[in-house]
């Protein structure tokens, strides 16, 4: 029998600019519960682990029915460290590696829904990929943009200053809210973008990476609304 896949959820209790980020309140919960609630309401998963250097974040997402069987070291968090290496020793502590899939959840997207999981899962398995991002396209392209030039606005790229939207190629970021990975290639990998990843496309206002207070506050306002 294939045993489910395993969802973990990296939250550090370092964030600096929004101070306790991961558990600050989000309309009646802590911020990370959303993620956790929404990893479990999907059924995909055998186990939802949260990894943290935090003994507050570790109460907070076992109250929420996360695991947290173990405390993240503090070498594998602080702000240098890389997801990847958060995932892979995620990995290493739960023995995990003949799962078929891990996911990895952030915990600052709380409009990520079960419904998104399971469509991706469905994709990832169905076209027989070795990952799943997902992502957003930009809302303005990234060839016209501007840089600050001794006080003074200039382009970037002045090639494309002249171009017409419509003749660019789409692009499309790291949204910053989950993603899928085959265990076996993710290991065997010396990168975190895998041969053969997917896009699975999220719309904007599911696609706010909460950085900064306003960050927070605009996503406040889209939660208000798409949740309604």
């Amino acid at each position: 029998m294939t045993i489910k896949p395993i969802c973990i959820i990296p939250a550090r209790g370092g964030s600096k600019r929004i101070k306790n980020k991961n558990i600050i309140n989000f309309f009646g919960k802590p911020m990370i519960a959303h993620a956790i609630i929404a990893a479990k309401k999907s059924n995909l998963f055998s186990r939802i682990v949260v990894s943290t250097d935090s003994q507050k974040i570790l109460e907070v997402a076992i109250n929420y029915g996360a695991e947290c069987p173990y405390l993240r070291n503090k070498k594998l968090s602080d702000d240098k460290t890389s997801t990847k290496d958060v995932l892979i020793d995620s990995i290493k502590k739960l023995q995990s590696n003949d799962i078929d899939y891990h996911f990895l959840i952030y915990p600052n997207a709380p409009l990520i829904s079960s419904k998104d999981l399971i469509k991706a899962f469905n994709l990832i398995k169905k076209k027989k990929a070795n990952a799943i991002y997902a992502v957003s396209k930009f809302p303005n392209h990234p060839l016209r943009a501007f840089f600050i030039k001794k006080n003074f606005l200039d382009f970037r790229w002045k090639y494309y200053q002249k171009f017409n939207s419509q003749n660019f190629l789409d692009y499309y970021f790291d949204t910053g809210s989950f993603y899928i990975f085959k265990t076996k290639t993710l290991l065997k990998s010396k990168n975190f973008l895998l041969k053969k990843t997917l896009p699975y496309f999220l719309p904007r206002h599911k696609s706010v990476d909460v950085n900064t207070y306003e960050d927070l506050n605009f996503l406040k306002i889209l939660y208000s609304y798409f949740k309604k």
